[in-house]
């Protein structure tokens, strides 16, 4: 298929909720939405690392730029039938995974959409509905953070995430653990911690965790094998996977018994996707998390996350812990009885489903730009 055009937005979206940052205080999230146009077609892609490099080593300003000026241009007037093709057009733009992710989603999206077929379905998807986790940072009081995981259980989700902060780690398991004895939880450190720390790595065995999420930085794959032959608690592999090169190293080294997903990070669908069948062949189970954004990069998150090994629940975002708006309606959990969990149900239209509500789209809209054949 021709690549047309390619349409470039960069939004500000209102927080239900104030983020707090290294950076700041957020009360708007930034993101960029990318338009690819193949004759009567459309397909949509995004990329949402945060209005500064806090997450991620981009933002949604080097994103724009990066689309717009290097990714763009290259691909325009070409005709890219497949996503190898795709990535031989991309290569030579080092880095930029998020924007290089935007608009390889879009362009799955449209290539889906041209064969009229959901986008979980053209990548041979598995599942048509998804258990979910939800994550729950430090908050004020204990009870609060009781109360708060209380609710995702008796909402049905099938797992509870718990980040670890100083002096919110071994000692706030315990009370979450006396109070939830047996339910799904695991935790995330960040890579907060080194080898140093492994007294206390040790420790988290008591609590029987589901999985200890990236305990050590992204780069020691070394260290995280290490501790996993240490301890009996599953590890989690979160940062340490923005590669295929990466996430092979890290299985060979048998770095964790967990790989997260996140489009963004893996530079878009198709490295993704290649990273899940990597750790399919390994039997290390996958699973998909997601960023605050317009829904776009959630809805081909979802889809990525229908795979035969995405086997460990999707991460799901709460009301209050997203933008109040979405350009796009997300699927929302349902429960068919109190002891089921609470799944989504994937769609039947083609690609990713609806399209941005572009009135929408112009209110959030703060930059935005066209690149067309010369």
């Amino acid at each position: 298929m021709k690549i047309d055009c390619i349409e470039i937005y960069h939004l500000e979206l209102p927080m239900a909720q104030p983020i707090e940052t290294k950076l700041g205080t957020w009360d708007k999230w930034e993101t960029v939405l990318v338009r690819m146009l193949s004759g009567d077609a459309e397909g949509w892609g995004e990329a949402s690392p945060g209005n500064a490099p806090v997450f991620y080593p981009e933002s949604a300003a080097t994103v724009f730029h990066i689309v717009h000026r290097h990714l763009a241009p290259r691909m325009v007037g070409k005709y890219v039938q497949t996503p190898e093709q795709l990535l031989e057009l991309l290569d030579p733009v080092m880095g930029n995974c998020h924007a290089r992710a935007a608009v390889d989603c879009a362009w799955w999206d449209l290539f889906a959409r041209r064969q009229n077929q959901p986008l979980h379905h053209v990548l041979n998807g598995k599942y048509e509905e998804l258990t979910l986790g939800v994550s729950f940072d430090r908050m004020p009081r204990i009870e609060d953070l009781l109360q708060a995981i209380g609710e995702a259980f008796e909402a049905g989700f099938s797992r509870v995430e718990l980040k670890l902060r100083p002096g919110w780690d071994a000692s706030m398991l315990n009370i979450v653990r006396r109070e939830f004895p047996t339910q799904n939880i695991h935790a995330d450190v960040e890579g907060a911690m080194g080898l140093q720390h492994m007294e206390l790595l040790c420790r988290l065995d008591d609590f029987f965790l589901t999985m200890l999420e990236q305990p050590l930085p992204a780069e020691d794959l070394v260290g995280m094998a290490m501790v996993q032959d240490t301890i009996r608690t599953p590890l989690g592999l979160d940062e340490a996977i923005f590669s295929l090169r990466q996430a092979e190293l890290a299985l060979e080294l048998k770095s964790g018994r967990y790989v997260q997903i996140k489009l963004g990070q893996l530079g878009g669908i198709t490295t993704a996707v290649k990273v899940h069948d990597a750790c399919q062949e390994s039997a290390t189970p996958c699973w998909v998390g997601t960023m605050p954004d317009s829904g776009v990069g959630t809805r081909a998150a979802y889809a990525v996350a229908s795979l035969d090994n995405c086997a460990f629940p999707t991460g799901y975002l709460l009301a209050h812990q997203r933008p109040v708006e979405t350009l796009v309606p997300l699927p929302q959990p349902v429960r068919t009885a109190p002891d089921q969990p609470a799944v989504i149900q994937l769609w039947n239209e083609p690609g990713i489903g609806p399209t941005p509500d572009m009135q929408k789209l112009a209110r959030f809209c703060i930059a935005e730009a066209a690149v067309r054949p010369q």
